[in-house]
């Protein structure tokens, strides 16, 4: 694969007030990365002070390529740095968690009521048989008890392994005996746009011929008795009944594993990513602390949900640490209407919201009306995850939701680091399309094959030249996996995605290396045709693939939705085209457009390029169980 392409780069850029860098943890951007550069063990060293340790570390980093061990010696519960300390340090009566569900009822734990809530299940947990390295597979809505069963894994050195709760019964088969998971835990139903999903059947249908399963613990949403299947299932209060709400945090090596989280990329089997105790919670905590800048009053939501790593690390284990106030939801953005979202910032109050350009996008499509219906002034930071901001997006973003004022936290990073790794930190300038600069701590660069960095403005292979305290640790029995994401080029960690470096040194993420179209011998990356696609005031989204053709080898197809007062026609066709042709060139020239309603994706917001293909040349597209419809 060739990576040797120009990108035609914007110069726009936004300044943010200068009270936002003044006011920020991290300071200075420029001052915080020279110090990490001049010592990095002394900058981690620090971070991880920050933390409460039962036992303090040996070393930082220990670094026998392509295996680190973080902390060495160290030993703590992450639990203790998300509860404990907050109990004794005076943020008891704190609010920990708030939540809404999707006909407006409303829950709320106190860091004081969240630190017992998770004793008790832990102690539960304990009764059952569940002792420390067993593992856990929770399959859950996004409801408080999710985060407890979370935190009461965690608190006694469970390995939790979470699936989403809109995974079919193959995938949580799959994923169960994979992690050979002692227990599992969930509810009888979630519910999805007004409508109830039938959780524990699929349950039901996913432990069958899984041997290593030894209970089911259900959750009735309704608190009403369950008839239950005695020999496999118990009530999820039940088994807390007459049980202390004091447990010990078991103590736990910085190296233990903490969870197992399956991610499935775009092929395969899925992979078992490996995130440890010690080096996770400094990677969280640092991020949160520094790189969203929580302070103590702000009210955070992260839109994601606990089955993905946003959710681990951004509503769960980051933000609590922090102590900060957490915003958590089972409501969709569009139901009842596309105003729920923007009612729950003006009533909650939300200082800090996180969430994907797949939801920016498609309040995009649905006008500015919706969100100018409410007070969003609350609001201070706000951020987007999970793929490329495009530009047209971010100014959206950032005049309508921001009012031109919040800073755009436009964040890079994966299942496998564990935390942010790109981004622009509070207070410096922002550029539309550019995800920004490797934080302080990270050594992020833009490569050839052969791993020698290219110019600025010359497209490449992003990679990570040096290890990370939250980077995983392996892939779960499949420690060769694990080494590939190393051995591609040289001693770097390769994100596989193509990237582009400015003069700044600000880096835009183009979109996955693999996901390239081949035409006449020239690459184009999906993204950047998808972008330009975007660029046209008609477009709210857009997916291209590449279809055979006997000239060029491949052309490209683009799959486009419309917004909202456009209609497809072929004048609309020929403008789109033309559009791409300027904004790119011929080369990227679409051969066909086809108008759809909506495009099909993972439940992360990622579109599955490969399904669209698989239904262009007429073939079976293959595991689909991570498609959202």
């Amino acid at each position: 694969m060739s990576t040797d392409f120009d990108v035609k780069l914007e110069k726009k850029s936004y300044i943010p007030d200068p009270s936002y860098k003044a006011g920020s943890a991290l300071g200075d951007y420029t001052t915080a990365y020279q110090k990490f550069l001049d010592n990095p063990d002394a900058f981690w060293d620090e971070k991880a002070k920050e933390l409460d340790w039962m036992k303090p570390w040996d070393a930082v980093l220990k670094w026998d390529y392509p295996k680190a061990q973080w902390f060495a010696g160290g030993k703590l519960n992450i639990t203790c740095n998300c509860l404990d300390r907050h109990v004794k340090n005076g943020r008891r009566n704190k609010l920990a968690l708030i939540w809404r569900g999707d006909n407006d009822s409303e829950e709320v734990y106190t860091y004081r009521q969240l630190h017992r809530a998770v004793m008790l299940l832990a102690n539960a947990l304990q009764k059952l048989g569940v002792t420390k390295g067993d593992r856990v597979c929770l399959y859950m809505p996004l409801i408080p008890e999710h985060i407890i069963a979370m935190l009461a894994c965690a608190r006694i050195g469970a390995v939790h392994s979470i699936v989403y709760a809109g995974f079919g019964a193959e995938a949580l088969h799959s994923r169960i005996r994979d992690a050979q998971a002692k227990v599992v835990i969930t509810a009888d139903v979630s519910y999805r746009k007004g409508k109830s999903i039938n959780l524990r059947g699929i349950v039901e249908d996913a432990v069958k011929n899984s041997s290593c399963v030894e209970k089911v613990v259900i959750l009735s949403r309704e608190r009403s008795p369950l008839e239950l299947y005695k020999e496999m299932e118990v009530d999820y209060y039940a088994i807390q009944e007459g049980l202390e709400d004091t447990c010990p945090a078991e103590e736990m090596d910085a190296e233990d594993p903490l969870f197992i989280l399956y991610t499935s990329g775009t092929t395969g089997q899925p992979k078992g990513i490996v995130h440890t105790c010690g080096g996770y919670a400094v990677g969280t905590h640092y991020t949160c602390k520094y790189i969203f800048d929580i302070k103590d009053s702000d009210v955070f939501w992260c839109t994601a949900d606990p089955g993905w790593i946003t959710g681990h690390s951004y509503i769960v284990y980051g933000p609590l640490a922090v102590g900060a106030t957490v915003v958590i939801t089972e409501t969709t953005p569009e139901y009842p209407d596309p105003g729920v979202w923007w009612n729950i910032i003006e009533d909650l109050g939300v200082t800090i919201f996180y969430t994907a350009p797949t939801a920016i996008r498609m309040f995009m499509r649905v006008g500015e009306e919706w969100p100018n219906k409410y007070d969003l002034q609350s609001l201070r930071i706000i951020g987007s995850v999970g793929e490329p901001l495009n530009p047209e997006a971010f100014e959206w973003y950032y005049r309508v939701i921001g009012k031109n004022r919040c800073p755009i936290l436009d964040t890079w990073w994966q299942t496998e680091t564990g935390m942010h790794m790109i981004t622009t930190p509070i207070g410096e300038p922002m550029k539309p399309g550019f995800a920004g600069l490797p934080i302080p701590g990270v050594l992020a660069d833009v490569v050839d094959k052969q791993g020698d960095p290219v110019p600025a403005g010359q497209g490449g292979l992003l990679v990570i030249k040096r290890p990370w305290p939250s980077m995983m640790r392996t892939v779960y029995k499949n420690e060769e996996r694990y080494e590939k994401y190393w051995n591609q080029i040289r001693n770097y960690y390769t994100v596989g995605d193509l990237a582009v470096r400015d003069e700044d040194g600000y880096i835009m993420v183009l979109g996955r290396a693999d996901d390239i179209i081949i035409v006449s011998g020239h690459n184009l990356g999906t993204a950047e045709v998808e972008s330009a696609l975007v660029e046209h005031e008609s477009v709210a989204e857009a997916a291209v693939i590449g279809i055979p053709d006997d000239i060029k080898g491949q052309a490209v197809k683009a799959f486009v939705t419309l917004i909202k007062g456009y209609e497809p026609s072929d004048k609309l066709v020929s403008e789109l085209i033309y559009h791409v042709r300027m904004t790119i060139g011929p080369i990227a020239m679409p051969a066909a457009i086809e108008f759809v309603d909506s495009l099909p994706k993972t439940r992360s917001g990622k579109i599955m390029r490969r399904v669209l293909k698989a239904k262009e040349m007429g073939v079976d597209p293959g595991d689909i169980s991570t498609l959202e419809e």
